[in-house]
């Protein structure tokens, strides 16, 4: 804290023996001994303060940092959670019209055979890739076999 030496010590010694004199200078020096401590404690207790303080906010903006992740995160989730919501919507409200197409059908209504034989196009041509498919990993298997 200072830079006070030791020739410069002994002679603040020398001077306080001569001013205080011998018989009260060990409780001086006691006394500044035990102010000094608490000086010392002050000091210390004030750091540790200003550094539980600087923690803190610290702290404080290591949560709002994860409180903006998590709220980017929850919004990110919320949009493919919507996604697949109208996906499955979509899916759901084309299997309906398709299978209300199919009873129509199976009833003998003749606008529904306009509407499923459209269907079945896409179903026909789609049917030789599949049965395709399914030869060539029939075939697969019947060479692998012993």
């Amino acid at each position: 804290m200072f830079d006070i030496g030791f020739s410069e010590l002994m002679l603040i010694g020398m001077v306080a023996l001569v001013v205080i004199g011998p018989e009260r200078l060990p409780k001086v020096a006691r006394t500044v001994g035990h102010l000094l401590g608490r000086v010392q404690r002050y000091v210390s207790d004030v750091k540790s303060d200003i550094q539980r303080e600087m923690d803190l906010d610290e702290l404080k903006k290591l949560q709002s940092q994860v409180k903006d992740s998590a709220r980017e995160l929850e919004s990110s989730f919320r949009g493919q959670v919507s996604d697949v919501e109208s996906s499955i919507r979509h899916t759901t409200e084309q299997a309906g019209a398709e299978l209300s197409a199919l009873e129509k059908q199976v009833r003998g209504d003749p606008s529904a055979a306009a509407e499923s034989s459209a269907g079945e196009a896409g179903a026909a041509s789609a049917k030789p890739q599949l049965e395709l498919g399914l030869e060539a990993s029939h075939a697969a298997v019947r060479d692998k076999s012993p």
